[in-house]
């Protein structure tokens, strides 16, 4: 069946809004064996029931995301509406929702708002617990007198639309998907190796199989590598992936790498203590945004500051001085004194030069040091990430969580 993704928003073209509608529903229904095969991104105002309009004679299903909120900018709804020849009808039980939704709330009442309980005829409502707005199903010719695919209207924000897409839109779907899933989906997450040296070792060899799909997608110190096809030539294609990458894969699901770490330590009934300098807090940052990191993660010390190094840590200010602060025996320090204040099994350092200025001829920027600290050894990497601050902060997060992984597993 033909898929086909409409957000709508002109906050969206503005750039002030970031999508992440596609990457969310392509992955919610590629188990369900179907692919968004063209996704368009709207402003508001006409050009939705246009776009619409074009689209009923290509698609079998239609997922429109945004405008079904209570102003004079959110339309999509009445566009739907009239371009199916469906008269809109204030929904009981919806009008009494809302009210209770916003007098819980201490919020005003303004009519507007009375919008958002309209449903097309026929329309099947979409209870959205997370927000105001309901979504709208609209089955396949609704209207005798007009052609139409099968519409789901959604609400545009993730938090709201997310919910109501596995509560709700999935069920539906299953009912209309008749065929048996063909194909199957194979993935896997590897840091700090290049797609290039990926693509060597396993490209060709995956290709030559008949029927594999097969995609790469690269982020900084992370790429993912994506297989599609007949579940007979991914089980070979796996063995291929397996035996040349290994232990370099740390997932093959959609986990982050902070994720995994967790999840290890965990395991091992191990902690975590982080010392950071260039990195500014997002190594904890990222560990504490995996639920059970409580369990793990010990202490986080941002020490940017030369004196912060000696003060909290106990670098010896002698090494700062005979080394500099961006050098291997700071980086080692940084480590096992963290450790030795948490009392922590391991502890990660970073310190570096993030730029643009800060570098020399000897230490240009970009010159970063990673150490891991644990029982019996601390062990230091050099490495050189030449790049903006955000990259080069996210760089050096991916290999310090790797060396740990490494070490974990």
């Amino acid at each position: 069946m033909r898929v086909v993704l409409l957000n709508t928003g002109t906050e969206l073209l503005a750039g002030d809004v970031h999508d992440t509608h596609l990457a969310f529903i392509a992955r919610e229904i590629f188990a369900l064996g179907l692919r968004i095969e063209e996704r368009r991104t709207v402003g508001d105002g006409a050009v939705i029931g246009e776009t619409l309009r074009e689209l009923f004679s290509r698609a079998e299903i239609i997922f429109v995301t945004g405008g079904l909120g209570p102003t004079s900018d959110d339309i999509t709804r009445d566009v739907a509406a009239e371009l199916l020849g469906l008269n809109l009808e204030e929904n009981d039980e919806l009008l009494a929702s809302l009210k209770t939704r916003l007098k819980v709330r201490g919020i005003r009442w303004v009519p507007s708002i009375a919008r958002q309980a309209q449903v097309p005829a026929g329309a099947q409502v979409l209870p959205n617990e997370n927000g105001s707005a309901s979504g709208l199903y609209l089955k396949a010719n609704i209207n005798s007198k007009v052609s139409s695919p099968h519409i789901f209207l959604l609400p545009g924000p993730p938090r709201e639309l997310q919910p109501m897409f596995h509560q709700s839109v999935i069920p539906i779907l299953r009912s209309i998907i008749k065929e048996p899933l063909s194909v199957e989906r194979r993935f896997y997450k590897i840091a700090v190796m290049g797609e290039s040296i990926i693509e060597e070792k396993v490209g060709q060899k995956i290709l030559a199989i008949p029927g594999v799909e097969l995609g790469y997608c690269a982020r900084p110190g992370e790429v993912d590598l994506r297989m599609i096809g007949p579940r007979a030539a991914l089980e070979q294609a796996e063995k291929i992936v397996r035996a040349e990458l290994g232990d370099v894969i740390f997932t093959d699901t959609d986990a982050a790498l902070e994720e995994v770490l967790v999840t290890l330590l965990t395991a091992q009934k191990q902690t975590l203590a982080t010392a950071e300098s260039c990195t500014g807090g997002l190594l904890a940052n990222r560990i504490t945004n995996v639920p059970g990191a409580s369990s793990v993660l010990l202490a986080g010390y941002v020490c940017y500051a030369n004196e912060a190094k000696a003060d909290v840590l106990g670098v010896d200010s002698k090494l700062i001085e005979q080394h500099g602060a961006v050098s291997e025996e700071v980086a080692r320090a940084m480590a096992e004194g963290a450790r030795r204040r948490a009392k922590s099994t391991y502890a990660l350092a970073t310190t570096g030069i993030a730029g643009p200025g800060g570098g020399s001829e000897q230490k240009p920027v970009g010159t970063v040091y990673v150490a891991l600290a644990y029982e019996t050894e601390t062990k230091v990497r050099k490495l050189f990430f030449p790049s903006d601050r955000e990259t080069f902060k996210q760089l050096v997060a991916q290999v310090a969580f790797e060396m740990l992984r490494r070490k974990l597993i």
